[in-house]
């Protein structure tokens, strides 16, 4: 587990209340929606505007590939590490 990967999981945590949760029961790819931690749209409208605060990365809810990137830890670390960069270096331009 990365450093990112535990910043997005205390990020859960602490932007969805979930107080009976700790670091450890969330996985890094374990599902986050149904089956998994259980999360819904709504929590993934909270979890969205979080990143986006934290981390000034920017989710657009209508693009298609953003289920795929709410998949789990892993896949949201990955879609923040990739466009923290992108953002920085557009900035930098």
């Amino acid at each position: 587990m990365n450093e990112l990967q535990v910043k997005i999981i205390q990020l859960i945590i602490d932007s969805l209340d979930l107080e009976d949760v700790s670091p450890e029961d969330i996985g890094v790819e374990e599902p986050l929606f149904n089956e998994g931690l259980g999360l819904d749209s709504i929590d993934a409208l909270e979890l969205g505007m979080a990143i986006q605060q934290q981390f000034g990365v920017r989710i657009d809810a209508e693009d298609e590939a953003t289920r795929e990137h709410f998949r789990s830890v892993a896949s949201l670390a990955a879609f923040v590490s990739a466009n923290q960069r992108s953002e920085q270096a557009g900035s930098a331009a």
